[in-house]
């Protein structure tokens, strides 16, 4: 079986790029990048903050939202906080208290 042998990091990575070949005007992100390292998943971030096309990112790691225009925090099926990472960061709340956690 062609790809049986790959990482989960290696899988990723190579979604990833398969999602970008056309160069999409949207492209929609689920835990993308968990699998990656915490070296290579900052140059995928960075890599697709040069992209120009619009992306709906569902993440856990809050650092590959870190330069979201918006996030949307969700909790219980709820949208309960909104705004920039700064904005979330300076408020009390689920964001803060998931950011706290990650940091520390």
């Amino acid at each position: 079986m062609a790809g049986a042998h790959l990482s989960g990091g290696q899988r990723q990575r190579l979604l990833i790029a398969r999602a970008l070949v056309n160069k999409p005007r949207i492209i929609f992100f689920d835990e993308a990048t968990s699998a990656l390292d915490n070296r290579t998943q900052a140059v995928v971030s960075e890599s697709l903050d040069n992209l120009k096309a619009t992306r709906i990112v569902i993440a856990h790691r809050l650092s590959t939202i870190m330069n979201a225009d918006r996030i949307y925090v969700m909790q219980d099926g709820r949208v309960v906080q909104q705004g920039t990472y700064d904005e979330l960061m300076k408020q009390e709340g689920v964001f803060a208290n998931l950011a706290k956690r990650q940091m520390a």
